[in-house]
């Protein structure tokens, strides 16, 4: 692909025939407004948005921009890297280290901004939350574990959905939700492990949400993941606009890109679209209560 070709949005897919969600997508960080992202997912059978916080001012627009589109609706959190950052007062890349730890009064009172968000009725998620060691180095771990727990506990009160971000982290991020106690629904964002994992999760009662890694070449684990998860644990999602799916990889992602995955998704588990659609649209709305 010509270099010239990476900053252009993709062309639209076909249309699913049953139209399913976007359970997880950053409208914030795309191009274009907000109606013109709706416009162009339904046109290809994507009726709903999941619109995902990632930091305290993402997560306040995530509440507005739901409580003003019946077809979105909102997550709230403090992303698992934003924790170490907080607590250590650094810049990205800059955790711990030779800067001195304020401790997690900074963390807590954000937390607490996180909690009064998540009682809106159109939030109906808490996350991305969770674990990331693949950015955050071993010292900023206990921030994020402080903040993992918090969240899932604020997700337990509201009766929330607990959206989490998991990455290079599988263990832990499964010990501390049997530690914590899960909250009745828990989804795993860009779900990133394998088949033997997907197979605790379904024991444990956890949705799965594949994003455009699972066209990858290199991922065969996910696709394997897609085949042996429960159907009525799977969902989908864009992450836009990051993760485009293939044969538009390195190019801008966006909610309208979703039957690409599914597509994918379906080849992997060897069943038909309309099948697999089905399934994603009652999954997403019983995981987000909508």
């Amino acid at each position: 692909m010509p270099d010239k070709d990476k900053k252009t949005a993709p062309p639209a897919p076909e249309p699913l025939r049953v139209a399913v969600a976007d359970s997880h997508t950053h409208l914030d960080m795309q191009q274009g407004s907000v109606p013109q992202a709706l416009a162009q997912a339904a046109a290809v059978g994507v009726d709903t948005l999941i619109q995902v916080g990632c930091d305290l001012a993402g997560s306040r627009w995530a509440a507005r921009t739901a409580a003003a589109h019946d077809a979105i609706w909102a997550t709230v959190a403090l992303h698992p890297n934003e924790a170490p950052r907080i607590v250590h007062g650094a810049p990205e890349g800059s955790y711990g280290g030779a800067l001195e730890a304020r401790g997690t009064a900074g963390l807590d009172q954000e937390i607490d901004e996180i909690d009064a968000l998540a009682a809106l009725p159109q939030v109906r998620g808490v996350g991305e939350t969770g674990l990331d060691y693949f950015r955050t180095g071993p010292d900023g771990v206990a921030a994020q574990q402080h903040s993992f727990r918090r969240h899932i506990d604020i997700a337990k009160r509201h009766g929330k959905a607990l959206v989490i971000h998991d990455r290079e982290a599988h263990d832990d991020v499964l010990r501390i939700l049997e530690e914590e106690g899960a909250p009745d629904t828990v989804v795993f964002h860009c779900y990133s492990g394998d088949a033997a994992m997907a197979k605790v999760c379904a024991e444990r009662g956890y949705y799965l949400s594949f994003a455009g890694t699972v066209s990858y070449k290199s991922a065969q684990n996910l696709r394997d993941a897609v085949a042996v998860a429960p159907l009525d644990r799977l969902l989908v999602e864009t992450d836009a606009p990051f993760l485009t799916p293939v044969p538009y990889r390195g190019r801008p992602n966006a909610p309208y890109l979703i039957p690409v995955t599914l597509r994918a998704m379906a080849a992997a588990r060897g069943i038909d679209e309309d099948t697999l659609a089905t399934a994603i649209a009652a999954n997403t709305a019983s995981a987000f209560a909508y």
